[in-house]
């Protein structure tokens, strides 16, 4: 169990997994939680950053903090995304070792493991071929920040170590209509054509990907649980344990919308890679099991974009 007594510094707070962390820890008892927005202090600068964890002294730090988008996004904007990450992660993880603090738990992406690796993806993958070319920027930042941990925790035996979730959906995401990962982007999307009376709606690619989906909220219950494991693995997975093709995702969340149009396919788009499954059997090992089954998840996604007051882009 974690220490509810302890103070936790949750970086990214605003965002969908950082919020969700915040109200896990909150559930738990724990009243002292540092947390600072991107207007308040922008963690690419290494000053302000090493300053403000100095000054706030966490005992705990969770880095939920990133630059986060879809495969448009990520193909657009490669340096921003390259740059930005790697800054969060090298900047927080430094100042957190510099502060004394001696636990942090570095939250990464599925997108770290190579483009085309045995399935279920198994942790030691990692850095074994190349990388999908589409999230490479982001991907490369993600592992730089998990080795960053791992080798502090070698040389100076502070224990941080990560987590690698797989794709993530839920409470306070980015509706954006281009600019979001998958699920959000598709509900966006999908209620625009509702409102808008639209006959079809455009998913990406093909369609055959497979893909697996967790919502945030059991994300969040799978980080508290490792931060309460005296000695947890340096690198654990944290997955649902099953995987979903793009176009059966496409038919489930037009139902859940209440979408009655028709489905098709802009194969001009890329697919990404294919397959990736992971294999959460450690993260399992250790006591913590997902609990939010995908269609209940996503009916509080779409709650949640519709009480969040996302305008439809027409």
């Amino acid at each position: 169990m974690i220490d509810s007594n302890e103070r936790y510094y949750v970086a990214g707070h605003r965002g969908m997994v950082g919020s969700a962390i915040v109200r896990s820890l909150s559930k738990k008892g724990c009243e002292d939680i540092v947390v600072a927005g991107s207007d308040e202090l922008d963690l690419r600068d290494q000053t302000t950053t090493s300053d403000f964890v100095a000054e706030k002294k966490p005992d705990v730090v969770v880095v939920a903090a990133a630059r986060v988008g879809g495969i448009h996004a990520n193909n657009t904007y490669p340096a921003q995304f390259l740059y930005d990450n790697l800054m969060i992660a090298s900047n927080l993880i430094k100042a957190a070792h510099d502060a004394g603090v001696n636990r942090l738990l570095f939250l990464g992406s599925s997108c770290i493991y190579p483009k085309f690796t045995e399935q279920p993806i198994k942790e030691g993958a990692l850095l074994s071929s190349a990388l999908e070319t589409t999230n490479e920027a982001y991907a490369i930042a993600k592992i730089a920040g998990l080795k960053l941990c791992e080798f502090y925790r070698k040389q100076f035996g502070r224990m941080y170590h990560s987590a690698m979730p797989c794709n993530l959906y839920g409470v306070g995401d980015n509706y954006h209509r281009e600019n979001s990962h998958v699920i959000p982007g598709m509900i966006h999307r999908f209620h625009e054509a509702k409102e808008l009376g639209l006959h079809q709606v455009e998913i990406w690619g093909t369609g055959r990907p497979r893909r697996e989906f967790l919502y945030a909220d059991d994300l969040a219950e799978a980080c508290i649980h490792l931060l309460g494991i005296d000695d947890p693995p340096s690198l654990v997975n944290i997955g649902a344990g099953s995987d979903i093709t793009i176009q059966e995702l496409s038919v489930l969340v037009g139902e859940v919308v209440g979408y009655k149009g028709k489905i098709i396919n802009d194969l001009s788009k890329p697919d990404g890679t294919l397959k990736k499954l992971m294999d959460s059997s450690l993260i399992y090992s250790l006591g913590w099991r997902p609990s939010v089954h995908l269609e209940e998840g996503l009916r509080l996604a779409y709650r949640d974009f519709l009480q969040s007051g996302s305008l439809i882009q027409r």
